[in-house]
């Protein structure tokens, strides 16, 4: 990919994390990436083509996918586990550019991608919990309640950083995980 469009790719997902798409203007995504504004034309035939060039970047990625799960069978460990691999790849920027890229000009075209982040976890986790309720490491037996109640503790943490930062508290993200997932591992058995 050329340097110019890289930079255009760059500058508009940057100003979508700030300000949403909608609000974000060619004229602005110009300014910000150094060109004239014609050359955005030059180069994609509109904003949305901007856009959905960007989301198969890696830089614009979280590129998550279930190899990146591994486990052990050591329900804490892995639990654990997959709460790091989680919030390494879905940080609070790629949070706030997911919501920016929600808009209704947009959503038909990104949905899809953007719901390929927590059902690529949900599918890890139900059959991680099939597996371990079959070893009797776990008693409860609704694997899909267990995996989105297990996505909302990966998301929430992530969510609310991306929000507040540490306004809302002081927990490290290392804290976070080892103490949500103690308090877990209690509620399902």
């Amino acid at each position: 990919m050329d340097c110019t469009k890289l930079k255009i790719i760059n500058s508009t997902m940057e100003l979508i994390k700030e300000k949403g798409y909608s609000l974000t203007t060619t004229k602005e995504i110009a300014l910000k990436a150094g060109i004239n504004e014609c050359t955005i034309f030059r180069k994609f035939k509109s904003k949305k083509d901007i856009v959905l060039e960007a989301m198969k970047l890696s830089k614009w990625n979280t590129n998550l996918s279930e190899s990146n799960f591994v486990y052990t069978g050591d329900l804490e460990k892995d639990l654990i586990g997959f709460l790091e691999v989680y919030m390494q790849k879905v940080t609070p920027e790629m949070v706030k550019l997911s919501i920016g890229l929600r808009t209704p000009e947009l959503y038909e075209y990104t949905a899809d991608r953007i719901m390929k982040v927590p059902q690529v976890l949900k599918n890890v986790l139900i059959r991680y919990f099939e597996e371990m309720l079959k070893k009797g490491k776990i008693k409860h037996k609704n694997t899909e309640t267990l995996a989105m109640t297990f996505i909302s503790i990966a998301f929430g943490f992530v969510f609310l950083d991306a929000s507040f930062g540490n306004k809302l508290t002081n927990l490290s993200k290392k804290e976070y995980i080892e103490n949500s997932i103690k308090i877990f591992i209690s509620g399902i058995n």
